[in-house]
């Protein structure tokens, strides 16, 4: 699996720091399965897909990652990756051995420090590290917070008929914590929810009912991280292209492009859960789509 830097990168958003957490850089082939209309002929019409978010030969770049920042004191993680040593369907995610609890801890977010995890939505790469391995079981990671999801994410859940693989993801990475009494379930009405001073949860449905984007404002800055209503940059050149996983593609379709027409021309920073670096960048008008300005992360 590619290589991760060493450092933390971070963004800084009025007065907030929002520091990336990395845990792993997906294999090429992943582009291909998630993104199956992105091909290479689609790439190579926007030259500033590469090198950073495509390869030469138009294949795309994804990675996963959380957002970590601290507001009044409260110390936030926005989706928790994958998880070390589960069994998973994916190969490339099953039994990982990474360093991602370091990594938060360097950060300055050791896990008992965390005062609230927020999940976009109930998929595998989003989940994972909610739990970690302790004398043959499954534990809270970060044990003095509270998990928050929106209401309709647990709702769908619910409901449904789940694969195996998912029943495995629910019992080892979202069960526990619901068994510990740490996960809180949150509605998510259309103009969004305040969770934290500046922090607001906005609904953003399709690639999953209940997926949320986290919208940050703080002394006239605005940030939005994406969740997965926006997987990769291609998406910006060409809204319409879906993910094979959307729930409701067609509402997903209708998600993407009404957020990317709201942040186009403005000054709002986009950061993708599964851009590579550099990660974050502003929404600009092109042609009969967008494009991602990059902007460079710091090194705080």
């Amino acid at each position: 699996m590619p290589a991760l830097s060493d450092a933390i990168p971070a963004w800084t958003v009025g007065d907030l720091a929002v520091r990336r957490i990395d845990e792993v850089a997906f294999p090429a082939q992943t582009g291909r399965w998630l993104l199956p209309d992105a091909t290479p002929d689609v790439v190579a019409q926007a030259p500033w897909l590469r090198p950073d978010f495509a390869d030469d030969a138009g294949a795309l770049r994804l990675a996963g990652h959380s957002f970590a920042l601290e507001v009044q004191g409260l110390r936030i993680v926005i989706d928790t990756g994958i998880g070390n040593g589960k069994p998973r369907a994916n190969p490339a995610w099953h039994d990982l051995d990474t360093d991602y609890l370091q990594r938060l801890t360097a950060a300055g977010f050791a896990p008992e420090t965390v005062g609230l995890v927020v999940l976009t939505h109930l998929h595998t790469d989003h989940v994972g590290w909610n739990t970690r391995a302790e004398q043959g079981s499954w534990v809270p990671t970060f044990p003095r917070a509270r998990y928050l999801t929106s209401r309709a994410e647990w709702d769908h859940w619910a409901g449904v008929e789940m694969d195996e693989a998912r029943r495995q993801m629910f019992r080892d990475s979202v069960h526990p914590i619901r068994d510990a009494g740490l996960l809180d379930l949150v509605e998510v009405p259309a103009e969004g929810t305040a969770i934290a001073p500046g922090v607001r949860l906005l609904p953003t449905p399709g690639h999953t009912p209940g997926q949320v984007a986290v919208e940050l404002r703080s002394a006239g800055r605005t940030a939005l991280i994406t969740g997965d209503c926006i997987h990769h940059p291609v998406q910006l050149l060409r809204p319409g292209i879906g993910s094979c996983v959307d729930v409701d593609p067609v509402q997903a379709e209708h998600t993407r492009r009404a957020l990317l027409a709201s942040l186009a021309g403005t000054d709002t920073l986009l950061l993708g859960s599964h851009f590579p670096p550099p990660t974050a960048g502003r929404v600009i008008p092109e042609g009969d789509g967008y494009r991602l300005l990059s902007v460079a992360p710091e090194q705080l």
